[in-house]
C-alpha cells in the first residue's frame, strides 16, 4: 500500500514506528521500497556521501531534482522527500515556493526545509499551494559554520525551550512532520509529546514517532567520521536487503536507538 501524508499521521496516532532511509538513485528507492522503508529521504547529504564533500553547502538545485527525478522512479509504495538545497528557500517565501514545486515536479511528494521559527511564514506560503512540509530543527547540516561544528543542540533548559516553541510554531504554521537532528533524547521526547504532527529523529532518542539515517552510514560503507547516532546493520547481514530489513524492524520494534547512539 502506498504510503502517504495521511498514512504518516495515522501511525503516530495508533503508536507506529516510522522508518526512514536517505536515498539517491531508483536502485535503491526500489530496494528500500522492498524492505518496507516508509519513507525515502533525497537529502542534500548527497553532498557528503555521494560527492565526497566536508558538508552539505555546495549541493544545488538541479543537483537535488536529478536525484529526486531518480529515487521517484523507483520508489514504488514508499513516499518521497526531498531535501531543498542550502539558499533555494530562505530567501523569501515566493523563492522557496518556485522551488519547492520544482521538486514536487520531479516526484517529490514532500520537501523538507531546515529552519525554525523563523520559516513559519515560509511553511504556511507553500502549505497554502499545496506543497507539503518537513520541517528540520536541532542541528541543521547547513548552518554548520554558524554553530562552529557539528554540536548538539537543546542542550541547556533555555535552548530546549526554544526547540519546543519552534516546533510548535513550526506545527501551526502548516509543517507537517518535523525532522530533529542531534537533540538530548528527553528533549527530543518533550518535543514528540507536544505535537499532533510525527516527528522523526536522527541523534534525537527513541521516543520519536520514527528514525532516520544516512544510507551509506547504515550500510557502513561512508568512509568519513562515524557520528554517535549512526549503527553499521551490515554487521551480521549477508546482503543490502536483509540489512534494511534489521533497520526497519529495529526501529519498528523501538530496539533502534539504543541508548549509545543517543545524547
Amino acid at each position: 500500500m502506498k504510503t502517504t501524508l495521511s498514512t504518516l499521521h495515522k501511525m503516530k496516532q495508533d503508536g507506529q514506528k516510522i522508518a526512514m532511509l536517505t536515498c539517491y538513485d531508483a536502485s535503491f528507492a526500489s530496494l528500500l521500497s522492498d524492505a518496507g522503508v516508509d519513507v525515502l529521504l533525497i537529502g542534500d547529504s548527497l553532498g557528503n556521501v555521494i560527492q565526497g564533500k566536508s558538508n552539505t553547502l555546495a549541493v544545488t538545485m538541479e543537483q537535488m531534482i536529478y536525484h529526486t527525478e531518480c529515487v521517484a522512479r523507483g520508489a514504488k509504495d514508499a513516499l518521497v522527500l526531498a531535501d531543498m538545497s542550502f539558499a533555494s528557500f530562505q530567501l523569501s517565501p515566493q523563492q522557496a515556493f518556485e522551488n519547492a514545486a520544482r521538486l514536487m515536479a520531479a516526484g517529490a511528494e514532500m520537501v523538507k526545509l531546515e529552519g525554525g521559527m523563523v520559516m513559519a511564514e515560509t511553511i504556511d506560503f507553500l502549505v497554502q499551494r499545496g506543497i507539503p512540509v518537513c520541517e528540520h530543527i536541532g542541528f541543521q547540516p547547513q548552518s554548520v559554520n554558524a554553530y562552529g561544528g557539528y554540536k548538539v543542540q537543546g542542550k541547556s533548559a533555555t535552548e530546549a525551550e526554544v526547540l519546543k516553541r519552534d516546533a510548535l510554531a513550526l506545527q501551526a504554521a502548516g509543517a507537517a512532520m518535523i525532522l530533529m537532528e542531534m537533540v538530548p533524547a528527553h528533549v527530543a521526547k518533550t518535543v514528540t509529546e507536544s505535537l499532533a504532527i510525527p516527528t522523526i529523529g536522527i541523534g534525537a532518542g527513541p521516543d520519536c514517532d520514527g528514525q532516520v539515517l544516512v544510507l551509506h552510514d547504515m550500510l557502513g560503507v561512508y568512509p568519513g567520521k562515524k557520528a554517535r547516532f549512526v549503527r553499521n546493520f551490515m554487521h551480521g547481514a549477508n546482503s543490502i536487503q536483509s540489512a534494511v530489513e534489521s533497520y526497519v524492524k529495529a526501529v519498528k520494534s523501538g530496539a533502534f536507538p539504543a541508548d549509545e547512539h543517543c545524547y
